[in-house]
């Protein structure tokens, strides 16, 4: 399974009453493929993995899959509470999804060698591919994540805290071990566009793109001018649409995930709100938020 192009993280539509919309994740994932995705990753932290059961994490898994028809890998996310994670890694194997983003535990502070312990029983319990997220409590050393990329099944490293070093620590710690030639690593931040050129120096090219779900236009356009070299155009990019969207995201806790959302409607597909803890935009927010799309799509001839 080997990625390419701009990871398409879908938002998780609801309904009014609340539930899961099928039909509005349909549409947007068929949208996000349509306009080039390498990839779809559903129900991951775009798709409030947090808020949802286990029971919709599956349903939403069969729809990208029903929806997708092959044309792209599908990944849906698993994680928390060991018990929990297998569970969710077994329904996304019946639901034929072509690989899992595993999350880490919450609010658990482990040892390294408890991080290894819990890759390795949630892997032992699906046949899938299974790329793990470092994020929050789970802080890898090099060692550790060599020895995490040497279990069987895990293909990929995602990274979501940002410490360049420390990632570069881990590229090379894994690339030494036999046998990882084709394991993947993953920039994994909010908004990853703003640190895309800082990991492409570490040899990390694959990043998810939240700003894909709802503006693919100048989501392509950036990825395209980072793989070419455009400078310019990338800079244009970074300080009149991302550095911007960044600052407004950082406003309110969640925003990284509620303007997204929000982003999606703005932009036609109305996909409802975000459920708790998150909160919508403000509507002083989402005029901003309209304001910056508009930019971008302008700034990318859109």
């Amino acid at each position: 399974m080997k990625f390419q192009g701009v990871l398409f993280f879908p938002v998780t539509p609801f309904a009014s009453d609340g539930s899961l919309d099928e039909e509005r994740l349909a549409q947007h994932i068929e949208a996000g493929v349509a306009a080039g995705a390498g990839g779809v990753f559903v129900a991951c932290g775009t798709g409030e993995f947090h808020a949802l059961t286990s029971e919709e994490i599956e349903r939403a898994a069969r729809v990208a899959v029903a929806t997708t028809a092959g044309r792209v890998p599908v990944l849906a996310a698993a994680g928390g509470p060991p018990p929990v994670a297998r569970d969710q890694a077994a329904r996304l194997e019946r639901a034929g999804a072509d690989g899992i983003l595993l999350l880490p535990p919450y609010l658990v502070s482990a040892p390294q060698q408890g991080l290894v312990r819990y890759v390795a029983e949630v892997t032992a319990a699906t046949g899938l591919p299974v790329i793990f997220y470092q994020r929050g409590t789970a802080r890898l050393t090099a060692d550790t994540a060599a020895e995490i990329a040497a279990l069987p099944r895990v293909v990929g490293l995602k990274d979501g805290i940002g410490d360049i070093e420390r990632m570069h620590r881990i590229v090379r710690a894994v690339r030494a071990v036999p046998g990882t030639e084709g394991f993947q690593f993953f920039n994994g931040l909010p908004t990853a566009e703003m640190t895309a050129p800082a990991y492409q120096g570490i040899g990390v090219g694959l990043y998810s793109s939240a700003v894909f779900a709802f503006a693919p236009e100048i989501a392509l356009t950036f990825h395209r001018a980072l793989a070419e070299g455009d400078e310019t155009l990338v800079a244009t990019l970074l300080d009149e649409f991302y550095g911007p969207l960044v600052e407004l995201r950082d406003e309110v806790p969640g925003y990284a995930v509620a303007l997204v959302k929000a982003g999606v409607t703005l932009r036609g597909l109305d996909v409802g709100g975000v459920r708790a803890p998150l909160i919508d935009p403000a509507p002083e927010h989402l005029a901003r938020l309209a304001k910056l799309i508009d930019h971008g799509l302008e700034v990318v001839g859109a």
